[in-house]
């Protein structure tokens, strides 16, 4: 039963990508700070919360499959947490895994959904099922594990907002591993030095990627996968059966060279093409090519004190059907964020809102400011006017749909009352996994006065490796 359930858990990231190749509530602020969870007051009762309400907590029916297919309590934590009958329970897992089966991706890059699109949809189903009020308590559930990872128990709130920096776009003082999903960027810090940076792939819209802090603990090179239990394994189109293991190395194989779990149901992992990299390209993981992967591995091990030489990777890499795992002496921090908003050294950089979470407003472009000691009307009235046409183009959609509301509303609290109370509006349909950005991903804008401040500037190629720890 381990066994299956480990197995499982690796599934959920790349279930999807055998059909082409190898492949949580969030703040809506700009910042990593602590997740604003849509958990009614003592007030409220069900007559005054919505499905509105429900879909200010991004949670997904495929995320949602996710922990009913790797986690054999999570059932039973849905009785005792929210009370939920049997029948409920087995509504909402039928609803969740249908949904995942219908998900399809093609080579044509076809958009069929965007996050919010598919946060509106289990926010409906989940709704019809349970109600909004048990809505919007098991979206906080949901949203909570998927934050801590592997560590529900283990890592508490408050040891979270210590160890994960409260200001926008802040340096870390330490070593440890930052990913920014929106710039597709992964960072590797040493004492507080950026030594490494890479371009990576990132979760669907409807596999976002989560946010907050995890660890990285191992590596495992030459992973295996087997498919799970799930109705879309032994499709038409599908060349594997249920249960049978998939060996490290086969081109059915979506885990690449090797990966690196940081907390179910997220991997760091290799076997992305070079075209996959700066855009949507897994199930909830970070994604690189197995070069960059054998590269980061290296870079990784040595910050926590176990180094791996290139003669070690290559007797690795000799033998691809033989798995090996490489436990590290300490464990690395991987602080996962999501900043629309980044000011780096005269530079303001503004990104896509790829996961609809209406962070590119003036209240955050102040907070990035502000964070490095200008306010927003230190800049030339050229530069505001250039910026506040950045934000509102880069709160489109994964699809290129604008926002409706303006980049200078204060959209930016991720309260329930944020929203107004509405009656559910019909689901939107489900189709296939979009793959693609439609239009620029980036606005850069140069900003006098962020000379010389803000986050540093990707390190170049051939930076230096980290040393080990002791």
């Amino acid at each position: 039963m381990n066994r299956k359930r480990k197995f499982t858990a690796i599934a959920m990231c790349f279930a999807f990508a055998l059909f082409v190749t190898a492949c949580v509530t969030e703040p809506t602020g700009n910042s990593n700070s602590e997740t604003r969870l849509a958990t009614p007051s003592p007030s409220s009762s069900p007559a005054t919360t919505t499905a509105t309400q429900v879909t200010a907590v991004p949670i997904t029916l495929p995320v949602l499959d996710a922990f009913f297919s790797s986690d054999e309590k999570f059932p039973d934590e849905l009785k005792t947490k929210l009370s939920l009958t049997d029948e409920q329970i087995a509504q909402l897992q039928a609803v969740a895994r249908q949904e995942t089966s219908k998900l399809r991706e093609t080579e044509t890059g076809d958009h069929s959904g965007t996050t919010a699109e598919a946060r509106e949809l289990a926010a409906n189903r989940v709704t019809e099922i349970i109600g909004a009020e048990k809505g919007s308590q098991l979206a906080a559930l949901v949203s909570e594990r998927w934050r801590a990872g592997d560590e529900p128990d283990t890592t508490s709130t408050s040891s979270i907002k210590e160890s994960t920096p409260s200001a926008p776009n802040a340096v870390p003082t330490d070593s440890r591993i930052v990913v920014n999903t929106p710039a597709y960027r992964m960072d590797v810090f040493e004492g507080g030095k950026l030594v490494k940076s890479y371009k990576v792939g990132i979760g669907y819209p409807e596999f976002p990627l989560p946010t907050g802090l995890r660890k990285a603990k191992a590596i495992i090179f030459n992973p295996t996968w087997t498919p799970p239990d799930e109705p879309w394994v032994e499709s038409p189109s599908s060349k594997v059966k249920v249960g049978q293991k998939v060996e490290a190395g086969s081109r059915l194989n979506p885990l690449g060279l090797l990966k690196i779990p940081i907390g179910s149901p997220s991997l760091i992992h290799g076997g992305k093409s070079p075209a996959k990299l700066g855009t949507f390209a897994s199930h909830g993981c970070v994604g690189l090519t197995d070069a960059l992967a054998q590269d980061f591995a290296k870079v990784l091990a040595q910050l926590g004190g176990k180094p791996l030489s290139d003669s070690d990777i290559a007797d690795y890499k000799k033998n691809r059907s033989e798995t090996k795992q490489v436990s590290l002496t300490n464990p690395v921090p991987v602080e996962l964020r999501y900043e629309t908003i980044v000011a780096e050294d005269g530079k303001l950089h503004i990104y896509r809102d790829v996961y609809d979470r209406d962070t590119n407003t003036e209240e955050n472009l102040r907070a990035v400011l502000e964070a490095n000691g200008v306010k927003l009307e230190d800049l030339t009235e050229a530069e505001r006017a250039e910026v506040l046409e950045a934000l509102s183009e880069m709160s489109r959609d994964a699809k290129g749909k604008l926002d409706q509301q303006p980049a200078t509303s204060a959209k930016t609290t991720g309260s329930p009352s944020a929203s107004p109370a509405a009656s559910p509006k019909p689901a939107p349909k489900s189709g296939r996994v979009t793959r693609s950005v439609k239009g620029k991903k980036e606005i850069v804008i140069e900003i006098a006065a962020l000379k010389g401040k803000g986050y540093p500037a990707m390190a170049v190629s051939g930076a230096k490796t980290p040393k080990a720890k002791s």
